[in-house]
């Protein structure tokens, strides 16, 4: 009797709030469900790096780490001759051994694979394995008007005369996965202008390589594009990952599957003069994503592998400075991108050399991921 007199209490009102709660809560979770079904999205917490996966379908037990196990995978990055990129080798190297045992580090070997057909000067201070270049006339070069931080460079000049040309990169990677003796079961696929500020861990998951999602790699966008490569057949264009090649931390053995696919659909993507026009320098990038989805491969997105200066502003979590840009400040500290700043870092300064030893510290007000480039210049030289 108490209870049916409680009852009669409870507003109508009340009771069809309670159902309408009821109502969205379960269209937001089958709404968040199918979407995951449809895009194949792999998240991770930053926190600790977990996989996040979907409420409903579980991640397979093989995707899963074993807790404490160590998986270490080897460093590879693809460079040439040129004193461009020589002097990044040196500093990248510098920090790789700065980290690769410190606690929390799962950072194995380290290759420079050298592109140029013949050693060079850096063979005893560095680990390399010299490779061939692309065969003369499949080493295109790029359109020209890519534009550096204070002036226009010709990206023809930039690739062909002073440093790294884009095409060699999967064929180089081809050819040292074929010839080369690797004994981690991961690759770390990096690049000269990479440097660790952390230890970093393998943050693959099994057959799920990790990859850094890029702003700019955009194959929802590029559709009408990216459909020349990777067919309708092959499933929704949302299966090509937003990412480059580097960096990465795959499986060797799928790197090896990947890698001569990757290397085709280049030279493919730059035959077809609209791909070339539109993709340019990220090129080869949009091909690895699309050579992985053509072998069903699906990276984890994580945003905190590295980060970009003078873009990202903060160093938390991250594991890896890309000094891409260039980083351009007056002397309150206010990014003056675009034009020369009274203080300024920018690797595209020094095409014929190293920086200085002596290069001075930005001034305050900067944000805290611009602060370690001066002092890791200087160290790593």
């Amino acid at each position: 009797m108490i209870v049916r007199k409680a009852m009669a209490r409870i507003s109508p009102l009340f009771l069809v709030v309670l159902s309408l709660g009821f109502f969205f809560a379960t269209y937001n979770l089958l709404t968040m469900t199918i979407h995951n079904r449809a895009t194949g999205t792999l998240v991770v917490d930053e926190s600790d790096h977990r996989l996040l996966s979907d409420p409903i379908i579980e991640m397979p037990e093989n995707v899963r780490k074993p807790k404490n196990a160590k998986l270490p995978f080897h460093i590879a990055l693809t460079a040439t001759d040129a004193p461009y990129s020589k002097w990044q080798c040196r500093i990248m190297y510098y920090w790789y051994k700065k980290k690769k045992d410190l606690p929390g580090s799962e950072m194995g070997g380290f290759t420079r694979i050298l592109h140029s057909g013949s050693p060079d000067n850096l063979m005893e201070e560095i680990p390399t394995f010299v490779v061939d270049p692309l065969p003369a006339g499949l080493d295109r070069t790029l359109q020209t008007g890519w534009v550096g931080a204070d002036v226009v460079i010709p990206t023809f000049v930039f690739l062909n005369g002073l440093g790294y040309i884009v095409l060699n990169r999967p064929w180089a990677f081809v050819q040292w996965l074929e010839k080369a003796t690797i004994e981690e079961e991961y690759i770390l696929m990096a690049e000269p202008d990479h440097i660790f500020i952390k230890p970093l861990p393998n943050l693959a998951h099994g057959d799920y390589p990790a990859a850094y999602p890029f702003f700019y790699i955009k194959p929802v966008q590029n559709e009408k594009i990216i459909r020349k490569f990777y067919p309708e057949e092959h499933g929704p264009v949302t299966n090509v990952d937003p990412i480059g090649n580097s960096p990465v931390i795959i499986k060797r053995e799928l790197l090896e599957k990947i890698a001569p696919t990757w290397m085709n659909v280049s030279l493919r993507m730059k035959d077809d003069p609209e791909t070339d026009k539109v993709f340019g320098w990220v090129l080869e990038m949009y091909a690895y994503a699309v050579a992985s989805a053509l072998h069903g491969v699906q990276h984890i997105l994580q945003k905190d592998f590295m980060l970009q200066p003078p873009w990202d502003l903060e160093t938390a979590k991250k594991f890896i400075i890309h000094y891409t840009y260039g980083c351009d400040y007056n002397l309150k500290g206010e990014l003056t991108y675009g034009k020369i700043g009274e203080w300024r870092f920018d690797k595209r300064s020094y095409l014929r050399g190293p920086p200085p030893r002596n290069l001075s510290l930005p001034p305050p007000g900067v944000p805290e991921s611009v602060i370690p480039l001066a002092i890791v210049y200087t160290a790593g030289i």
